[in-house]
């Protein structure tokens, strides 16, 4: 691993706290704007004066910290290894809820000055705007440096016959991927992999890698599996990296509990999720989430409509046949990313790069994920 690996990790969670910050200031400070000084003002007149700005200015110091805080406790300042854009929407909406919740509370609290509580009300609502959008755009710029080849992790991959093909196809469709692949270790050579070939696991010291790699991805039939400890020792005490791809005896043995019925020992490997109290807390936080979301992204829902209809025919939606947990069949909705009747020929299959059957509009939705941001309805209505 390079030497100066550790200060390139920071960047880029750095860069996202950075704009976060400037992004809840820009938030409060244009609330406090449209509350006092717009238009806005011909429906909610000022009846008790206009508050010094600097007040805001120190409350927006102290609301920057709490975000810090809450987007670190659902870990999304993890270093290297972030979510896409679509992962970080609902973190966004959960963490402006708790902030927003915070600032009251916090504003109650202190007896110095009073804040208005329609400004708190802007600043929610700014605030899930302003970061969707600042969100939106930091994905596009990591995209750029990952591409460009900053911070990549040199990756050895080493697995079983069976399972190396599906791990690089994987790996290959992801052309953001934080891992530059530099070959494989395998029982024998995989023609049809375009990575050199770097040994079998009996002859290739791991520790020959040292110094000319970051890491290793290693992912094994349960047949290799006594040579991952093998693997481990001969990392043991060097900078190296290593991430691992379960099998399914890893799954299946990771959640075992054991359980008494009626004297009878079970070992039980799965159970239902979400039950009872769960499943409505959970069922209430998703109507919550799901419904200010689709209210407040109701315009960027209208703009991508509107230019699907123009660039191409057909529908605005994409509809594809589901299953629930509970084995309910329903529809679920995606912005529509292909020529219409695409699939007719090829029937369902998967989109590859570079696949003709995605309209221009559609490689940018794709790559942004937007074209998922339908299946709120989804949630809304139960069924995700």
């Amino acid at each position: 691993m390079e030497k100066g690996i550790y200060r390139r990790n920071l960047l880029v969670p750095s860069l996202k706290m950075l704009l976060d910050a400037l992004t809840v200031l820009l938030a409060i400070v244009l609330s406090y704007w449209i509350r006092f000084y717009s238009p806005f003002t011909l429906l909610f007149p000022v009846t008790k004066g206009y508050p010094p700005l600097h007040m805001y200015l120190y409350f927006a110091g102290f609301m920057v910290l709490v975000y810090w805080v809450l987007f670190s406790a659902f870990q999304n300042y993890r270093s290297r290894f972030f979510p896409s854009f679509s992962e970080d929407i609902p973190v966004v909406l959960r963490v402006n809820l708790l902030a927003i919740l915070v600032a009251m509370s916090s504003a109650f609290m202190y007896r110095g000055f009073s804040f208005s509580r329609l400004v708190f009300l802007l600043i929610f609502l700014t605030s899930n705007i302003l970061l969707l959008l600042e969100r939106f755009l930091f994905h596009q710029l990591k995209k750029g440096l990952v591409r460009s080849g900053y911070n990549r992790l040199r990756m050895v991959v080493i697995g079983s016959a069976s399972t190396l093909p599906s791990i690089m196809q994987r790996l290959q469709q992801n052309e953001d991927s934080f891992f530059e692949i530099k070959g494989y270790v395998c029982s024998k050579q995989l023609p049809d992999l375009p990575y050199p070939w770097l040994g079998t696991l009996h002859s290739v010291s791991i520790e020959k890698f040292h110094g000319g790699v970051d890491g290793f991805i290693v992912g094994l039939s349960h047949h290799d599996h006594p040579h991952l400890w093998k693997i481990l020792q001969s990392i043991e005490g060097k900078n190296l990296e290593i991430f691992y791809l379960p099998d399914i005896l890893d799954v299946l043995t990771a959640n075992v509990r054991p359980v008494e019925v009626n004297g009878v020992p079970l070992l039980q490997l799965k159970s239902f999720s979400l039950s009872g109290w769960q499943g409505f807390l959970k069922r209430g936080f998703d109507i919550v989430v799901s419904a200010t979301s689709l209210l407040l992204l109701s315009p960027l829902f209208l703009v991508i409509a509107l230019l699907i209809k123009l660039t191409s025919p057909g529908p605005v939606f994409y509809r594809q046949k589901r299953v629930t947990m509970e084995g309910r069949e329903f529809t679920m909705l995606k912005f529509r990313s292909m020529y219409q009747d695409a699939e007719e020929k090829t029937g369902p299959v998967w989109a590859r790069k570079g696949d003709p059957r995605v309209t221009p509009l559609g490689r940018i939705l794709r790559r942004t994920s937007l074209d998922e941001l339908p299946q709120l309805i989804n949630v809304l209505k139960g069924e995700m």
